[in-house]
């Protein structure tokens, strides 16, 4: 395999709302869009088939705001899954800007905007070189955006989970707070579970093992670390069977 062959045919991005601005700051944001765009414009360029999920946390997370307002959870959970929907149709206008073929599909019926998610046309979509924007989570409350790219992972058959965070990969502590934190290279779906580590919900790790979807944890934020992800270099924390 030559360094430029990819090593996996079709991947799931899992990207959060926060991908979409700065640190601490609310919405979306041109820079940080074109750079995911971006970022996923050189993982298409190579020939992968590529589907992302999207958080809302930029706009407002479910269980927060529900407690800020006074509100039922599951109808905050619903508001998140629309922030999803912002932020999908922003990306989509980012991918087109770069000349990638672009579709949305979304959780909820959002006919005037965007696709329903019908598992078939996804693939379909994916098999001519679209990329595939999962919006709305998996349409229903309770259910993060994690677990909700677990069962797309699996639904539409990708050879691995690439989950983009703000941090370089999996660590036995929280590097932010602790300078000492230690960097796990590999690490098992057990062991994440059994030491509750913080890498996505322990209900999307149980799907991810059940159907044997790989998940590379890498930092979104260091330019060209996703492709590098794709072309089998050792890069962030890999979970899989061992």
């Amino acid at each position: 395999m030559s360094q430029t062959d990819p090593q996996y045919k079709r991947v799931l991005l899992k990207i959060s709302g926060e991908g979409f601005c700065p640190k601490g700051e609310f919405g979306i944001h041109r820079e940080q869009l074109d750079r995911v765009a971006g970022e996923i414009h050189a993982v298409v360029e190579l020939g992968v088939q590529t589907a992302v999920v999207v958080g809302g946390g930029n706009f407002l997370r479910g269980d927060r705001f529900a407690d800020q307002l006074g509100i039922e959870i599951a109808t905050a959970d619903y508001m998140g899954m629309l922030a999803t929907v912002l932020n999908a149709l922003a990306l989509q206008e980012a991918l087109e800007r770069l000349g990638l073929a672009t579709r949305v599909q979304s959780a909820l019926a959002i006919a005037r905007v965007c696709e329903p998610f019908i598992r078939r046309r996804a693939i379909r979509h994916l098999e001519k070189n679209r990329i595939v924007i999962l919006a709305a989570g998996t349409g229903n409350p309770h259910v993060t955006t994690d677990s909700c790219a677990a069962l797309r992972a699996a639904e539409l058959k990708a050879d691995v989970l690439l989950k983009a965070t703000k941090v370089d990969g999996v660590y036995d502590d929280d590097p932010e707070r602790n300078p000492a934190a230690r960097l796990y290279e590999r690490v098992s779906y057990n062991e994440v579970i059994d030491g509750r580590l913080k890498v996505m919900d322990v209900s999307a790790i149980d799907v991810c093992q059940q159907h044997h979807v790989p998940i590379i944890v890498f930092n979104l934020l260091k330019p060209g670390t996703m492709r590098r992800a794709v072309l089998g270099e050792h890069v962030g924390t890999r979970v899989s069977e061992s």
